[in-house]
């Protein structure tokens, strides 16, 4: 596949309260101090939270995965915006639409020239794995990185997906990934005041700004090790 565009970054996880809105806000984070100005798709309609904090910094749009329309308008925004990377924020139970709509962007990456990138964010439980599992026979396009959200404990704690078979699946083509525990309280005011890092970073406390950075540099770490410096050259 020509891949000479940017790519298509999809959190997900297809279930509630694994922290895939806090990966989506790093990962902005992180292109956006890496010479990249993204585009959100927000697909959590009904607690758009990601959108509410990351505008006015960065073009937002968003669509509702659950109809055929919004995979529509998902395809057509990626062929709008070549220029830019594309994040999407997937609402919990999104694997529904994926398995009626998804070859709607399958069988386009191709004619975008994008490759569709997925973070997978984990907790311990084994639904997780389960809906992972029907993902990459929905997706099989997708580049799939496993990331294990440690606020629900250490990389080794994860254990029935560290004995999986579909680790080995995901491994083959992806990476696993360890994405860096935030206090409670920083973590809860980025939501409560629907904060972008960036704004954090500027406007919290010294104490919960070095908290901040902390966390910061953990997943600075971990996007280093999967986001191409190909794409990342493009400087704007």
């Amino acid at each position: 596949m020509d891949t000479g565009t940017f790519p298509l970054y999809l959190v997900s996880g297809s279930k509630g309260g694994v922290g895939k809105s806090l990966v989506t806000l790093a990962l902005i984070d992180y292109l956006q101090r890496h010479n990249q100005t993204p585009m959100l798709v927000e697909t959590n309609t009904s607690n758009p939270d990601v959108m509410k904090a990351i505008q006015p910094e960065i073009g937002c749009m968003a669509f509702d995965l659950d109809h055929a329309d919004g995979w529509i308008s998902l395809v057509n925004l990626c062929d709008e915006q070549q220029d830019k990377p594309v994040v999407v924020n997937t609402a919990a139970r999104s694997n529904h639409g994926v398995a009626r709509y998804g070859s709607t962007l399958g069988n386009t990456l191709e004619e975008l020239k994008r490759k569709l990138v997925v973070f997978w964010v984990i907790n311990r439980q084994r639904d997780c794995l389960e809906l992972l599992r029907e993902f990459t026979t929905q997706l099989p396009q997708a580049i799939v990185h496993v990331v294990r959200n440690t606020y629900f404990g250490e990389a080794n704690q994860f254990s029935l997906y560290r004995e999986s078979n579909l680790r080995k699946i995901i491994e083959a083509k992806g990476q696993s990934l360890d994405f860096p525990d935030l206090a409670d309280r920083v973590s809860d005011d980025l939501r409560s005041q629907r904060l972008s890092v960036q704004k954090a970073a500027a406007s919290m406390p010294v104490g919960h700004r070095a908290e901040l950075l902390r966390w910061r540099n953990g997943y600075d770490a971990m996007f280093d090790r999967v986001v191409s410096h190909e794409f990342l050259s493009h400087g704007q």
